[in-house]
């Protein structure tokens, strides 16, 4: 039942998306993730996904399957680094064989968006007693606007 609502949700995003071209507004980027992952409070399954903020001046990341299948929108904060990114990519901090999607950065730009820790991350980090998790990064490409 959540799985269906999240996708009729995601579809109604979309759809609002395209008829207010808000998808102009900013950068896309895209990536192929290799495993399930959590992103806020939603699992999404491994595929082809385009990340990117819902518009230029909003918090809320869009997360969407190339295919359409799947989309959610994720609060996050914003990220500083020291230096522009060389690189396109999402950070995913890893426990076990758990992914959950920690930030997203676009080459070009020191700054990125960070995902806040999810009820499930904090469960799983805390029951495993670790303070660091590991990271993976995947490299994504960037998606100019139309």
């Amino acid at each position: 039942m959540k799985k269906q609502f999240f996708r009729i949700s995601g579809f109604l995003v979309l759809a609002a998306l395209a008829a207010t071209q808000v998808t102009r507004a900013q950068e896309r980027i895209i990536v192929n993730v290799p495993f399930e992952f959590t992103a806020g409070d939603a699992k999404l399954s491994a595929g082809e996904y385009t990340v990117g903020k819902n518009s230029s001046d909003s918090p809320v990341l869009l997360i969407a399957r190339t295919d359409r299948s799947e989309a959610i929108l994720v609060p996050s904060n914003a990220a500083q680094a020291n230096e522009a990114q060389s690189d396109s990519k999402l950070v995913f901090h890893k426990y076990g064989d758990r992914y959950f999607l920690a930030q997203v950065w676009t080459a070009g730009s020191a700054r990125g968006r960070e995902l806040m820790k999810s009820a499930a991350e904090k469960e799983i980090s805390l029951s495993a007693r670790i303070e660091k998790p590991e990271q993976v990064t995947l490299y994504a490409s960037l998606i100019s606007p139309k």
